[in-house]
């Protein structure tokens, strides 16, 4: 095993105390000899010192370090939030523990015990579950560790939140279609246990009901893109007649046009699709998609400026900050587009 040269050694090498060497290394002006400080900074260097960051941070009852628990890491939203949510933290000198959920409760609920364990200063999660944990969050809270949550919320506790107004842009979204001449919108919703999921299907049947369309259709479809796909098959071979396909996440709205395209229906001519949460992914199909864009950077660095304010101050205020989404029209619901337009 390869020898980590501690206090110790220096303090053996120069026949000094490891008090005197320890307090040299602190940069102590007031009891180590400016001599005595340049000759145990020499010898460290040369034995490869390495200060134990971890441990001091201890001592001090911090590890300067902040937990980042997502539900899945092969979504692209999350991705792109963990780059930047970390990028953030790095500046302001933390490191980061990451931890993923595959969209199980019971998992993040060991990974919460593992951030405690792991000894964190704070939680950045995006929820699996809207009542499941809450238990396990109070925990948290109880031991001084302060959560922020983004995107998914939870209700009930007093924790920071981040995210969009997921009512609003999903009533905007179904009114597209229906500006669009569709009448038989089918909705692919996202999992009961997801609060997002309630506000979607509430705009959705909202919309509707403004327009005086009786047509109304929910298909609870999950979240990846399997559960799509399934969600779609099962809907085809219903018999079920509709124009228009509004899911609750890309996904899932990802799963679903390639089983319509695999059933040779023209998108949008016979049948519309568009989704929430879109990314990237949205840009790389045929036709491309519409969707309602988050904006990811700012959420990451939103829930990094409450996190560290909380850090600062634990008697600081719990905020809920929602951001501008963006929905981009794209050719899935809108065959007369030749570039992407913003509202």
């Amino acid at each position: 095993m390869k020898h980590t040269t501690t206090l110790a050694d220096i303090a053996k090498k120069l026949n000094l105390s490891i008090p005197t060497v320890s307090r040299a290394l602190r940069g102590d002006d007031l009891n180590i000899s400016e001599k005595t400080k340049k000759r145990v900074l020499r010898t460290a260097k040369r034995m490869g010192y390495k200060r134990n960051e971890m441990a001091a941070n201890l001592r001090k009852n911090c590890t300067r370090t902040v937990g980042i628990i997502v539900p899945e890491a092969v979504n692209f939203f999350f991705m792109k939030f963990i780059f930047h949510a970390q990028e953030y933290l790095q500046k302001e000198g933390y490191r980061v523990t990451l931890a993923q959920c595959s969209e199980n409760a019971d998992t993040e609920r060991i990974n919460l015990q593992m951030m405690i364990d792991y000894r964190v200063d704070g939680v950045i999660i995006c929820a699996c579950h809207n009542t499941k944990n809450m238990d396990a969050y109070k925990e948290l809270l109880d031991r001084g560790i302060p959560l922020v949550f983004f995107d998914r919320t939870v209700d009930g506790i007093p924790v920071s939140k981040v995210k969009i107004d997921d009512y609003m842009k999903a009533f905007f979204m179904v009114e597209h279609l229906i500006r669009q001449g569709k009448r038989r919108i089918v909705h692919l919703s996202g999992p009961d246990f997801i609060q997002n999921s309630h506000e979607r299907i509430r705009a959705y049947k909202d919309a509707l009901k403004k327009f005086k369309i009786p047509f109304e259709h929910i298909v609870e479809s999950g979240v990846s893109f399997e559960d799509g796909e399934k969600a779609m098959e099962a809907l085809i071979h219903s018999g079920l007649q509709f124009d228009a396909v509004f899911c609750f996440t890309e996904n899932a709205a990802l799963g679903a046009k390639h089983v319509l395209q695999r059933h040779h229906v023209e998108i949008p001519q016979n049948v519309a699709i568009c989704c929430v949460s879109g990314t990237q992914l949205s840009t790389l199909v045929y036709p491309k998609m519409t969707a309602i864009e988050q904006p990811v950077q700012l959420m990451a660095k939103k829930s990094v400026e409450l996190m560290l304010e909380k850090l600062n101050n634990p008697n600081a205020k719990e905020q809920e900050v929602f951001l501008k989404a963006m929905m981009i029209v794209r050719e899935s619901t809108d065959n007369q587009l030749d570039r992407n337009n913003g509202y």
